[in-house]
């Protein structure tokens, strides 16, 4: 009886116990017969029956970090896993979200949302003065002349004629009367009071910057005119001197038995 019992072979998912074959708990599998033990389902796999040959996989979405398991555990939010056999689950890369249990994968955020972590649940709207396009990977700043006083938009609205917008995030003011807000304008344009004033759609000169530009003028023209007076006088002078230059020597003052005499220079003509 003893040799008979050493030499029984369990079948299939059982093993061999003293003198009784056990079927394998949940967790456990047996692919061979006559075995004394049972084996662990290994990291990714379960059972979840007795008498088990082999463990199943687990399915994308779960996972099982422990041998042994009787189970898989599905992905908490924000985390996912898109394979079979997963020993543990991923957490969702920024610009993705999960909001349920068990994600096979990650939904990317609608254009207006975003998400700057890992293991985001949910995207958040992006704020007043901000925007996210479907290209963009997080929320950014309206540019300058640009708004947006509503959140989770994909863009910004263009400030409009006659008004301005000093920041993003709140409604266009509008421009002063005496003062210039083109499209896209960040702050009004004033001309310059003194020497400009406003008519229409333009600066034009003031009476003031007309009469000292008339009086700059009229001093420039008397200025140059006085120059070329000076300029023909000078030249007369010159041509005169080069036409007589025996008279421009100085005369000396003849001496007769050392009496100095007052008298003309007289050429002899050789």
């Amino acid at each position: 009886m003893a040799d008979t019992e050493s030499c029984f072979c369990c079948s299939s998912g059982s093993c061999a116990n003293s003198s009784d074959c056990t079927p394998c708990q949940e967790g456990h599998y047996q692919p061979q017969v006559g075995q004394q033990t049972c084996l662990p389902c290994p990291q990714g796999f379960y059972t979840n029956a007795n008498s088990s040959s082999t463990c199943l996989s687990c399915p994308p979405g779960s996972f099982a970090n422990e041998t042994g398991s009787s189970l898989c555990r599905t992905c908490a939010k924000g985390y996912y896993t898109s394979e079979q056999n997963s020993a543990f689950c991923l957490p969702c890369q920024e610009g993705s979200f999960c909001n349920t249990d068990g994600c096979s994968k990650c939904t990317s955020c609608s254009p207006g949302e975003e998400a700057l972590t890992e293991g985001t649940v949910n995207c958040t709207s992006c704020p007043p003065g901000m925007f996210k396009g479907s290209d963009d990977d997080m929320c950014r700043v309206c540019e300058a002349g640009d708004f947006q006083t509503e959140t989770g938009k994909a863009s910004c609205d263009q400030c409009p004629e006659n008004h301005y917008c000093p920041s993003p995030d709140v409604n266009p003011i509008q421009c002063p009367s005496d003062a210039f807000c083109p499209a896209g304008s960040t702050e009004p344009q004033y001309c310059m009071e003194t020497f400009f004033r406003k008519a229409g759609d333009t600066c034009v000169l003031a009476p003031l910057t007309i009469a000292i530009l008339t009086i700059f003028a009229v001093f420039v023209v008397v200025a140059i005119s006085v120059v070329i007076v000076k300029w023909k006088q000078q030249s007369g002078r010159d041509a005169d001197s080069s036409l007589s230059p025996l008279l421009r020597k100085p005369r000396a003052r003849p001496t007769v038995y050392g009496i100095v005499c007052h008298a003309e220079t007289v050429y002899a003509g050789w």
